[in-house]
């Protein structure tokens, strides 16, 4: 066979890999819960920005002639309470209080947290042992507790909700943290760096906080589903935000009141907890799997 005959072959080339970031979105987009969840709270998060103008009433006004409506009345979609207020738009302004509830809080605890477990778990001498003893004393006191002792001392609102339930979350946050980096301490990659000369900042900020955050994202967005039902607690127990103001917690104390003859006033807002406390915590779910090389080769 002739040169110019000849067919040349050349070797495939394998595809690129794909990066990191890529893959673990490929994950979470592969959870269909997680993604439900996630499009849950966009809309959710959506209603709650833009509720002056979906909402049909106004949420502290009543009218004396809708006292009681039950829901899918004409005009009253989810039905009206015992002073005759929408709950549709209780429930859509209320969750304008739902959203910093769960979020500021653990936003507060995650950066608290994560600088008190890098402390604890990378230094083993005395300042990392005081921090992890005085983490030990908060684990003690019962988280509820602890943060109705705080609300009480400061007086009830919103402020002293977010305040208090940052507070009992900052240890739970500061312990996965210190587990991960006291585990971390002695890999050999930090070894490495130790032996290249790094300071232990370097260390901290370049080759363990970046395994680090992954843990501290799920473990956050997971409980950003509890601080919704524990905010809710804070207004049943009349230590949220005060009437007029619209709070899921509160709508459900007001409701207990009419439970036998007006169910819905208690279920509705009960219903709003629930389906907003669960989205969370799917995806929290679909982000540990997604940012977990190992769970996502099982996929």
């Amino acid at each position: 066979m002739s040169a110019a005959g000849a067919t040349t072959a050349h070797p495939a080339v394998p595809a690129a890999p794909r990066s990191a970031t890529r893959q673990a979105l490929a994950a979470f987009l592969r959870d269909r819960m997680a993604v439900i969840g996630l499009v849950v709270l966009l809309l959710a998060l959506l209603a709650a920005i833009f509720a002056p103008l979906l909402s049909p009433y106004d949420p502290t006004m009543g009218d004396d002639d809708a006292i009681l409506v039950p829901p899918l009345s004409m005009g009253h979609l989810l039905g009206t309470d015992m002073q005759g207020r929408d709950l549709l738009a209780r429930i859509l302004f209320g969750a304008r209080l739902a959203f910093p509830e769960a979020i500021i809080p653990v936003a507060v605890a995650a950066a608290a947290g994560l600088v008190l477990g890098l402390i604890g778990g990378f230094y083993h001498r005395a300042v990392g042992e005081v921090v992890m003893r005085v983490l030990d004393v908060l684990f003690a006191i019962p988280m509820v507790l602890l943060a109705i002792a705080i609300a009480a001392a400061l007086g009830s609102g919103l402020p002293t909700v977010i305040l208090s339930m940052a507070i009992v979350i900052t240890p739970y946050i500061a312990r996965v943290v210190a587990t991960t980096t006291s585990q971390l301490r002695s890999a050999t990659f930090v070894e490495a760096a130790r032996v290249s000369g790094f300071g232990d900042l370097r260390i901290l900020r370049r080759e363990i906080l970046t395994h680090v955050i992954p843990a501290v994202v799920v473990y956050s967005t997971t409980n950003m589903g509890a601080m919704v039902v524990f905010a809710a607690g804070f207004g049943f127990l009349g230590l949220g935000a005060q009437p007029p103001t619209p709070d899921w917690g509160a709508m459900i104390a007001d409701g207990m009141r009419s439970l036998d003859d007006a169910p819905w006033v208690s279920t509705v807002p009960g219903v709003a907890i629930v389906i907003i406390a669960l989205a969370f915590n799917y995806v929290g779910d679909g982000l540990r799997v997604a940012l977990d090389p190992r769970l996502r080769t099982r996929l």
